[in-house]
């Protein structure tokens, strides 16, 4: 088995021999260590990031990606996607991904060739193997590569080697997308994920680093880990007060904990 040290020179090797790439960057541990290796392996014209502008992720994300690729000197460009204009990514059905990550990439592509950049990619790692993921299939479509896979990355290698490199981000929550906060089949809307966000930033702003608010119309089941359990239950009056606030009829607490993709659970 590949060393962490081989891992990212292979990582290395990959980047260079691509030449050009333009990067899919959020500001999560991923794509922060992808971006980072990038821009010290290849020319700065060579290099462009794309945030995308979505109401399907936290509007605070925005600015943090913002900062980091200021801070590492790389051109960044931020697009607002268009996802909410397709029917089928609204509805919510089970590979809702696919159709969200088809319009991201197909944008991506057309800035890349504009930009005359050879590669497009994503931060997906090999752990992300794991879960249930249909945009992927969007990705094979549309000859998007994914180096941290090529390399043999796992997260547990991302966050170690982003703590050698002396990124603020290594032990930063992992990043989802809000729509999967909710059940395949309710209708996704603006709205909705804006009170997720604010009762998922509410609950950081109490303590809890990393969690999830499942949202299931007038009810939210709420993941932290699982020995956060406890500090939430005392805290549960103020809780169950603030996200009444924002709309919930009932407030759950999930005794099995925080866990990636629980919500596909129910398709397995």
């Amino acid at each position: 088995m590949a060393t962490q040290s081989q891992k990212i020179k292979e990582l290395e090797r990959i980047l260079k021999k691509m030449g050009s790439v333009l990067v899919a960057f959020s500001g999560g541990v991923d794509s922060t260590f992808l971006l980072k290796v990038a821009s010290e392996g290849l020319p700065g014209n060579k290099i462009l990031a794309v945030t995308a502008n979505s109401p399907t992720y936290p509007p605070e994300e925005l600015g943090f990606a913002k900062k980091i690729a200021k801070d590492f000197g790389v051109r960044h460009k931020v697009i607002k996607t268009n996802e909410f204009r397709d029917k089928r990514f609204v509805s919510n059905p089970v590979n809702r991904c696919y159709f969200c990550k088809k319009e991201l990439f197909t944008r991506l592509k057309n800035i890349a060739a504009k930009s005359r950049l050879n590669f497009v990619l994503d931060a997906s790692n090999v752990s992300d193997k794991l879960d249930f993921r249909p945009g992927n299939i969007a990705k094979k479509e549309l000859k998007v590569r994914s180096p941290l896979v090529e390399a043999g990355l796992t997260k547990e290698d991302i966050r170690k080697l982003s703590r050698k490199l002396g990124l603020a981000t290594w032990d930063r929550p992992s990043l989802a997308c809000l729509a999967s906060r909710i059940p395949y089949g309710t209708k996704i809307s603006p709205g909705l994920l804006r009170r997720i966000n604010e009762a998922e930033k509410y609950l950081r702003n109490i303590g809890f680093k990393e969690m999830r608010v499942r949202h299931y119309n007038g009810l939210c089941r709420i993941e932290v880990s699982k020995g956060e359990v406890p500090q939430l239950l005392t805290k549960g009056n103020q809780v169950v007060d603030k996200l009444k606030k924002l709309g919930y009829n009932y407030v759950t607490v999930d005794l099995e904990g925080y866990r990636t993709g629980s919500l596909n659970e129910a398709i397995k």
